[in-house]
């Protein structure tokens, strides 16, 4: 329960895009299955200056919160990270990591839980938001396999997506035309499994999300409402 409950907090933070960045804002709910546990986050993208973006999470859960923070750069399509920040609290121990990119020194330096981290930085090493972004903009540009390395604490680690098809999927703001996307896992290392729907005529909003956990507990996150680029999400209506 713990796992998926951290899980859905992180997969809350999948935000909106195009082939180019828009300004968004989305409401999210939470239903599990199993338990009687309901939840709301709140995600946002803004322009900054000198060309940075700000992409900012809240969520607030019956046992558990949860606040993320990235700044980056957007460069000929590719995504440059610049800070990272993470905090959690309940589920048991805290958690606080926060992540620093030099791109002229190519050396990421931080902390994780007060232990310090560094690591070597090429283009194309994303963190825990950034690689989310970079699989929205991967999946508007019609690439049907994704593959990112992400700084995941005191890791880098490899996430690998896939295009499974198109569906309509039925959210409070209505019926919107998705691309549903699955995380690819060995299955022999791990039966999670992690299923993704992005709308097409939303900026490749995130509009649902249906995780499977290996001991078989399901839960599911859904699109309550949003804007993108200024404009409220609209589906369609029976």
């Amino acid at each position: 329960m713990r796992r998926a409950l951290l899980f859905a907090l992180a997969l809350f933070s999948l935000p909106a895009l195009a082939s180019e960045l828009k300004p968004f804002s989305a409401s999210y709910t939470a239903d599990w299955k199993q338990l009687p546990v309901s939840g709301t986050a709140q995600r946002s993208l803004q322009a900054l200056d000198n060309e940075r973006w700000q992409l900012s999470f809240e969520a607030s859960m019956l046992v558990a919160s949860l606040n993320e923070q990235s700044t980056f750069r957007h460069d000929n399509s590719a995504f440059l990270p610049l800070t990272y920040r993470f905090e959690r609290s309940g589920l048991g121990k805290g958690k606080k990591i926060e992540h620093d990119f030099d791109w002229a020194g190519k050396r990421v330096t931080g902390s994780d839980r007060g232990d310090p981290v560094s690591f070597p930085l090429d283009r194309g090493l994303q963190d825990k938001s950034t690689y989310q972004l970079a699989l929205q903009y991967d999946v508007a540009a019609g690439k049907k396999s994704m593959s990112y390395q992400v700084i995941d604490g005191d890791e880098i680690e490899t996430y690998d997506f896939r295009v499974l098809g198109e569906e309509v999927v039925r959210t409070k703001a209505g019926q919107v035309d998705a691309i549903k996307v699955e995380r690819v896992r060995d299955p022999t290392q791990s039966s999670r499994k992690t299923v993704l729907w992005f709308a097409k005529d939303w900026s490749y909003l995130l509009v649902r999300l249906h995780q499977v956990e290996k001991d078989g507990k399901e839960y599911q996150i859904m699109l309550k409402d949003g804007t993108v680029d200024g404009k409220p999400v609209e589906g369609r209506r029976d």
